[in-house]
């Protein structure tokens, strides 16, 4: 994924340690592509004094791979909702020491005591969305499409080679579990070979899986449609006013991305610090008007862009509101039926 889109590989910031510099140290965090912006890493630089560099990756499971192999590398990271419980049994994170994280209070109150996380002990939201899909009026037959997950899993002969799925096993089943009426939780390896044959039927239509470049591939018209998240449609839509965003009547999945310490992490006071620094209200807004994804922080508002509030791909108008299916923790065997779903998909 990237919610997101492609950024260097790795991006440096060694700016001089001026200003109201208050403590010395480094901190190395590592994003999603394009979700988080250079300046405010200078920013945060600036207030504390600390070192920081940015690193990219473009899925959960790039991640936590990445996190299996020595999460030594990285003192912050964004996992998604999804993935929190994945890597607190692996022992893959370490618990926060919530002295040194007072802005906690700063929570919006529906952000607190996440399923995922109920004391985010080792969680803080980062920023939140959906993953609907995108599609281009102008190449469309008829110029709109219904409100469904018809239209990207069985999409209209003209479309064939001209839509892109997110390469994520996690959005991807989620979807089409949701379009089938099947919870996307389940244990039933029937319901699971529904879901493995929709996808496969859907496989030779399509022109790719990709994660990265949906924004570039959406704005440019390299494609009629594309799975994206709201935020990514938000800056293609800028740019491509033609482009719809679809929240399908079957429902959408809501993603809460967040930050977190992996277990190996060297510099966990200056992780402390960022995350802290992080729930200030105007720095968690610089982010979301960067990324143009909202977020959980109180008082973050007034420091938001309008247009974000007027987009309803970012703020889900009320005859929406019940087609979002937020995040559900599903057990080992069904969540071991979905990766043999992907492994058979991607032969």
């Amino acid at each position: 994924m990237t919610r997101r889109t492609p950024l260097a590989l790795a991006v440096l910031l060694a700016t001089g340690l001026a200003g109201s510099a208050q403590a010395a140290g480094t901190l190395h965090f590592a994003n999603w592509s394009d979700y988080y912006p250079p300046e405010l890493l200078k920013k945060f630089e600036q207030d504390t004094g600390i070192k920081a560099t940015l690193d990219a990756y473009d899925s959960n499971e790039t991640l936590l791979a990445k996190l299996k192999a020595g999460g030594g590398a990285y003192d912050v990271v964004v996992p998604s909702d999804s993935f929190i419980q994945i890597m607190v049994q692996d022992g893959l994170l370490q618990k926060f020491d919530h002295s040194k994280l007072p802005n906690l209070k700063n929570l919006k109150p529906n952000f607190q005591n996440l399923d995922f996380d109920p004391g985010h002990d080792y969680s803080v939201p980062y920023l939140w969305g959906t993953t609907g899909y995108s599609y281009d009026s102008k190449q469309v037959p008829g110029g709109t499409l219904e409100e469904s997950w018809k239209p990207f899993f069985e999409p209209p002969a003209e479309l064939k080679g001209k839509v892109v799925a997110l390469n994520s096993i996690e959005d991807l089943y989620i979807a089409a579990s949701h379009y089938l009426s099947i919870d996307q939780c389940t244990e039933d390896p029937k319901d699971a070979k529904k879901i493995q044959d929709l996808l496969l039927q859907q496989k030779p239509l399509l022109a790719m899986y990709n994660s990265d470049g949906t924004i570039e591939r959406m704005a440019a018209g390299e494609v009629a449609m594309h799975m994206q998240w709201n935020g990514a449609f938000h800056r293609a839509h800028a740019q491509r006013p033609s482009l719809v965003y679809v929240y399908p009547k079957e429902g959408i999945h809501v993603f809460i991305d967040n930050l977190v310490i992996p277990k190996d992490a060297v510099n966990v006071a200056e992780a402390h610090t960022f995350i802290n620094w992080m729930m200030q209200p105007e720095n968690i807004a610089a982010a979301s008007n960067f990324a143009k994804y909202n977020n959980a922080v109180a008082g973050s508002d007034q420091f938001m862009e309008k247009e974000l509030f007027d987009d309803p791909a970012i703020n889900t108008p009320q005859d929406k509101l019940d087609r979002l299916r937020t995040f559900k923790l599903c057990s080992p065997k069904a969540l071991n039926l979905r990766s043999k779903v992907w492994t058979k998909l991607k032969k």
